[in-house]
């Protein structure tokens, strides 16, 4: 959880009190409770909460951003707003539809992104589970490989190395959607727009989208000697199919 700063940097002259519960009790101590509700949950609570009043209004807009950022979909939002729209008024469902709009966007992200759908990656089709795109940035005189990469629903590629006798490895500058990338030994991480992944040469990893989002990323191949890549095993269906 982001340190929260808006309640002294807007009211800290005038209400210190109020900006010190703000920014280290409700934020500082409720909201990083994670091991009580995930930060997903608090969002959706926080959301339902402030519809329900009808406070449709810039703390709303952020925290819809929040709940983007916490892992809930278009899908689910659009859901959640039509469910409530039946207990907190048809007239609140509205006005939260269209800030959400504004937040999620019409599109689903089939649409590569920011950079573009591109092509079937069918050459390296083999080594992903599901379907997958490439758009190519950059060309082979440009010195540095750039490539948005973007994964159907479901999709992620094989466990894999990026060896190298010097430097060398990559880097995802997710863009849409929302992803997992995971290092071996290590938790799953979510990936969202605005996320960066560093990736050392000789780390195994995977990374793709979530089972209901398409995701798209850019990928730099981080300059290097004797680079190439060592494809392993797909990632177990089973232990995929638990991540949230």
């Amino acid at each position: 959880m982001v340190k929260q700063t808006a309640g002294r940097d807007q009211l800290g002259g005038f209400a210190p009190k109020f900006a010190e519960l703000n920014d280290d009790v409700l934020f500082g101590e409720i909201w990083s409770r994670e091991g009580a509700l995930s930060l997903k949950m608090r969002s959706i609570l926080t959301v339902s909460a402030l519809v329900s009043k009808g406070l449709i209004d810039s703390s709303f807009h952020y925290h819809l951003l929040s709940a983007r950022e916490n892992g809930v979909t278009k899908g689910e939002m659009a859901e959640i707003l039509t469910h409530l729209a039946f207990y907190a008024g048809w007239p609140n469902a509205w006005a939260a539809f269209r800030a959400a709009v504004k937040v999620y966007g019409d599109g689903d992200g089939a649409d590569g992104g920011l950079f573009g759908l591109g092509e079937p990656n069918e050459a390296y089709a083999r080594y992903f589970t599901g379907n997958s795109y490439l758009n190519s940035l950059t060309g082979p005189g440009d010195g540095l490989f750039l490539a948005n990469v973007t994964f159907e629903p479901g999709c992620r590629n094989n466990w894999h190395i990026h060896r190298a006798k010097s430097g060398g490895g990559q880097i995802l500058l997710c863009t849409n959607g929302r992803g997992w990338y995971q290092a071996w030994g290590q938790e799953a991480r979510p990936l969202l727009p605005g996320s960066v992944v560093v990736i050392p040469a000789g780390v195994k990893h995977w990374h793709g989208a979530a089972r209901d989002s398409w995701f798209s990323h850019v990928a730099l191949e981080a300059p290097g000697e004797s680079c190439s890549n060592e494809w392993c095993e797909p990632v177990d269906d089973e232990q995929y199919g638990k991540l949230d």
